[in-house]
């Protein structure tokens, strides 16, 4: 196993640079086998992420959470298991929508205090594991208060099931009620050259000594400069910034960017995970990816070192970098 630089998230160390387990199951970027799953997750493991990310709602029937507990079983103590709950509505459960900027225009949740003990059994079973390392509620649900679904996931930390909180998806003032009633390691929000993070989000995270965990860091494959269009079965399809008319646009914009990588020898994709790791030092982006020469590309961005001069040029870039189209899921 190579050794990554390590970082901070609260009271949590990780590799500086996580996986995203999501795109590992069927219907986020097409087809997908689960061998060729569990190889891109050994892969991930093997040139040291020891953060994986996974959600009760990422694949049918928990279908993530038990390719990530099939691919940590024999090295669980090398790795720190993320998962999100509120997704995955056991029948009988009252779905919570709540707006989202993508084409179906709405997702559902439920966070209610009386599930969430159920909802932890189940992924402990499905990931093969006696505890979670970090769980977070997937978003804050919109009729339950943030305080009595974290009350519930702190009960779960105190009997050892859990080790550490995390929030996802939230706003500023969220996250410091959240952080109120039971401390938080991570927040988890959409952070990229793509999707820039909320502001007051990352003031209050640094405030409080929580990490932030970067998901999408890489604007879902856009920062790869290698995705000319998207096909039916691609999760994608529904990002308005990925239309057929403005991602060529969103290409052309983002030439000067490519530009600098290719001066540094760089990929896009490196150079945009190096970037957002200089944004702050308590930052930890967590990419997928289903190759494992892909994986360890990006994980060799934890030790691209960028000079002030190159981040004022990256900067001035992306200031006239505005996509088309909407690429935040919330905002």
């Amino acid at each position: 196993m190579t050794a990554l630089p390590t970082r901070a998230l609260g009271d949590l160390t990780t590799s500086a640079i996580g996986f995203g387990a999501m795109v590992l199951s069927p219907g986020v970027y097409g087809e997908i086998d689960d061998d060729r799953a569990l190889t891109a997750l050994r892969s991930a493991l093997d040139e040291g992420a020891t953060l994986i990310d996974t959600s009760d709602g990422y694949g049918e029937q928990g279908h993530n959470e038990r390719i990530v507990g099939e691919a940590v079983r024999g090295r669980r103590d090398e790795v720190v298991i993320a998962t999100k709950f509120g997704f995955r509505l056991p029948e009988g459960v009252e779905p919570h929508p709540f707006p989202v900027n993508y084409s179906f225009e709405q997702l559902a949740v439920n966070a209610e205090p009386r599930h969430i003990r159920g909802y932890a059994q189940t992924s402990l079973r499905t990931l093969g594991t006696d505890h979670i390392d970090l769980y977070y509620p997937h978003f804050p649900d919109p009729v339950v208060p943030i305080e009595e679904t974290v009350g519930a996931v702190a009960e779960l930390v105190e009997e050892g099931l859990v080790r550490h909180l995390g929030m996802s998806n939230v706003t500023a003032d969220q996250l410091r009620r959240a952080h109120a009633v039971h401390p938080v390691a991570a927040v988890q929000a959409q952070w990229s050259m793509w999707a820039p993070v909320d502001t007051e989000l990352h003031a209050t995270a640094r405030e409080l000594g929580i990490g932030v965990v970067a998901w999408s860091p890489l604007g879902s494959g856009f920062l790869t400069g290698t995705v000319q269009d998207v096909k039916d079965d691609d999760f994608r399809r529904f990002i308005p910034g990925f239309s057929s008319g403005n991602l060529k646009a969103n290409n052309d914009r983002f030439a000067p960017v490519r530009e600098i990588a290719a001066e540094l020898g760089l990929t896009p994709s490196g150079l945009a995970l190096a970037w957002l790791l200089h944004q702050d030092e308590h930052v930890v982006p967590i990419p997928g990816s289903r190759t494992p020469a892909h994986i360890a590309e990006n994980l060799s961005a934890a030790g691209t070192s960028l000079s002030p001069e190159i981040l004022a040029r990256i900067d001035q870039a992306l200031d006239g970098f505005v996509p088309e189209g909407g690429t935040s899921l919330l905002g």
